[in-house]
Formats: structure tokens, C-alpha cells, sequence
């Protein structure tokens, strides 16, 4: 088993996209625009964590992921009301 931290994100991020191949299987609903919006917002949160390394800076992560998430939420409350 390994550590690496980047192989782990490479693992994370083959899974939340066989994720969301499954996801597109299924039949059309409304609550599909939500969850497809939760799998990109962790695959976001994945690459700028881990490739780009914002793991190591406190202050720049919370900053992405604030602007990440509220992107995220207008787009998800967009898809539910129309």
C-alpha cells in the first residue's frame, strides 16, 4: 500500500469520475445537476490541494474553496430553479 499523496489524489480522482460516468447513466432528474456539481466540487478541491499545492498554503486554500463552493452552490440553486 502506498503513501504517496499525489497517487492517492490520481486514485480519488479515477473514482469520483467513474462516479460520475455511473451518474450519467441513469435516467434525467433534477437531482442530477446537484450531485454531477458535488463530484466536480471535490475533483476541484483534489487538484488544487494536491497538484497545485495548495495543501501548503493555509490562507490560499481557504480562499479557492470559499470561491469554489459558492461557485458551486449559485450553480446547483440555478440548476433547481429552472
Amino acid at each position: 500500500m502506498t503513501r504517496d499523496p499525489l497517487l492517492l489524489a490520481w486514485g480519488a480522482l479515477v473514482a469520483l469520475s467513474l462516479a460520475g460516468t455511473g451518474l450519467a447513466l441513469w435516467p434525467p432528474g433534477a437531482a442530477l445537476g446537484p450531485l454531477a456539481l458535488l463530484l466536480g466540487f471535490l475533483k476541484g478541491r483534489i487538484i488544487l490541494h494536491h497538484y497545485l499545492g495548495l495543501a501548503q498554503a493555509p490562507r490560499w486554500r481557504r480562499g479557492f474553496d470559499l470561491v469554489l463552493a459558492a461557485f458551486c452552490t449559485l450553480l446547483g440553486a440555478l440548476s433547481l430553479w429552472l
